[in-house]
Parts: C-alpha cells; structure tokens; sequence
C-alpha cells in the first residue's frame, strides 16, 4: 500500500492520543495532541497549511487541511457518529487539490478508534 509506514504511526498515534484523552473532546484537541504526538515519533507535520483553489488558473478560494505528515499524507480528525460520504468526498477533494494520493480520517468520538484510508 501507498504510504503504509506513515498512515500506520499515523494511526498508532491516534490511538495512543485517544487512550490518553478519552472521547468526549473536540476535533481541535485531538488534533492539536495528535500533532504532539508525530512530532516526538519524528514525523514532519504541516498543520492548517493553506492551498490555493485554482479555476481556470485563477484563485476561487483556499483548502485548509488539518495535517500533513510527512510531506505525504493528509490527516483530518474528527468526531463523528460515524464517516459518511461527505466525509470521503472532502478528502479526495483535499488530495486532488493538494497533489498528494492518500489521506486518513480519524474519528475520535467513540472509546475505540475508526480510522478510513482514502487513495485517489
């Protein structure tokens, strides 16, 4: 798989973000934690960069992913009853305008972790 080695610390440290938090807290904290978290596995992490949408050359407006790890790989948490296609559609938008080829979502709502790859 594309990327396995990174989306799989990514989701390790998900998991270890949501056993030390538990679930109940907002998407911003798991998020903030979770960037804590790759940082001291060494992974290089990007947080809210901004992109530029671009139409026929010219700027529509911005995309502003979550995480970036490792150059590679989008991460978005959330807190979601459950992910839905909305959710997937966000991400192959974000990997189509960013360039990149695989994004995880991390939901952290539940005391068990679900975590979906998307690949475009």
């Amino acid at each position: 798989m594309l990327h396995d080695k990174i989306t799989e610390s990514v989701i390790d440290a998900a998991f270890d973000v949501l056993n030390a938090l538990k679930p109940g807290l907002s998407e911003k904290v798991y998020e903030t934690a979770l960037v804590l978290e790759l940082e001291s596995r060494g992974h290089a992490i990007e947080q809210q960069k901004a992109f530029p949408v671009l139409y026929r050359e010219r700027n529509v407006g911005t995309l502003i992913p979550d995480l970036i790890v490792d150059e590679r790989v989008i991460v978005d948490t959330k807190v979601v009853s459950e992910f839905n296609d909305s959710h997937v559609a966000q991400m192959l938008g974000y990997l189509n305008i960013t360039g990149l080829s695989v994004a995880l979502l991390l939901n952290f709502k539940y005391a068990k972790m679900k975590w979906k790859r998307v690949v475009l």
